[in-house]
């Protein structure tokens, strides 16, 4: 699955700081702006799978489930 999100991306002394205002929680750091790039897309990944799992959970076994494709 293929996603663009946005990334904001701020220098903050040694360190570049970055987060996504689409997926609320979704932050990552690194010495350089490509480590804080990385950093924020396994994170925006790692919530989006959690997100994923919790919805899946409470689904009643008659649910039929599919894909979107959104571009």
């Amino acid at each position: 699955m293929r996603n663009e999100f946005t990334a904001i991306i701020e220098k903050d002394g040694d360190w570049h700081i970055a987060y996504c205002p689409e997926i609320l929680g979704a932050n990552g750091q690194g010495r350089t702006k490509e480590e804080a790039r990385e950093s924020l897309a396994q994170a925006i990944a790692l919530i989006l799978e959690d997100r994923r799992q919790d919805a899946l959970r409470g689904l009643p076994p008659e649910a039929m489930q599919d894909v979107v494709t959104v571009q």
